[in-house]
């Protein structure tokens, strides 16, 4: 797979949860504030819903920090609104994960293997930054490695991962994680004021 070359090398420091942005309520949401508009409208991942797609990887500490308050706020969210992930490509190693992620999605095995990456890589601090180390730990959780190897170089998948990549180079996003609402508007914790506030600003734009 042709090597893709780094666009973006953000880093977000250890000053994210405590950022500048003051706390504020919903009628005090400000754009160009709290959220941006997206520079294009983005394709969303699924037509027909009002979707919040949150732009992550696996290397970075503050999306493995954001899970736990994405799934609480997962359950009460409006039938009409679906939450996907989308592994952001800012790098060669990212590009590899984001085919992972998308194969386990096509086999069934993403609720299994999403939080495993993540525990692996921020908890255990396991390397998993090449197509081989992942297989390695793919086969681990006891999924069919060369089935899975397929899958990973199967067209849907192959389709999945460039739009990741189109949404991370399309965005305007500067760093993970990164919450997109209709391909549309875009918010991060400095923006929000915190981790635990990005929910709130996204409750906001929902309504929008």
């Amino acid at each position: 797979m042709k090597k893709i070359m780094k666009f973006m090398q953000t880093v977000m420091g250890a000053g994210l949860l405590a950022a500048s942005v003051s706390l504020a309520t919903a009628a005090d949401y400000v754009e160009g504030t709290h959220y941006k508009k997206t520079p294009e409208r983005l394709a969303k991942f699924s037509p027909g819903s009002t979707e919040v797609a949150v732009l992550f990887s696996y290397t970075c500490p503050f999306c493995f920090r954001l899970e736990p308050y994405l799934k609480q706020w997962e359950k009460a969210l409006p039938e009409d609104v679906n939450l996907v992930h989308v592994p952001a490509i800012f790098r060669d190693s990212w590009l590899e994960m984001a085919r992972v992620f998308y194969a386990a999605e096509a086999t069934g095995d993403l609720a299994t293997l999403h939080p495993k990456l993540f525990d692996a890589i921020q908890v255990d601090k396991r390397r998993l930054d090449t197509e081989k180390l992942l297989l390695d730990f793919v086969a681990e959780q006891g999924i069919d490695r060369d089935n899975f190897l397929k899958v990973m170089n199967s067209m849907p998948v192959r389709s999945k991962v460039r739009q990741a990549l189109l949404v991370s180079q399309n965005s305007g996003v500067e760093g993970v994680p990164s919450i997109i609402v209709n391909g549309q508007y875009r918010t991060d914790a400095p923006m929000a004021g915190g981790l635990e506030n990005m929910t709130s600003v996204v409750d906001y734009l929902i309504s929008k």
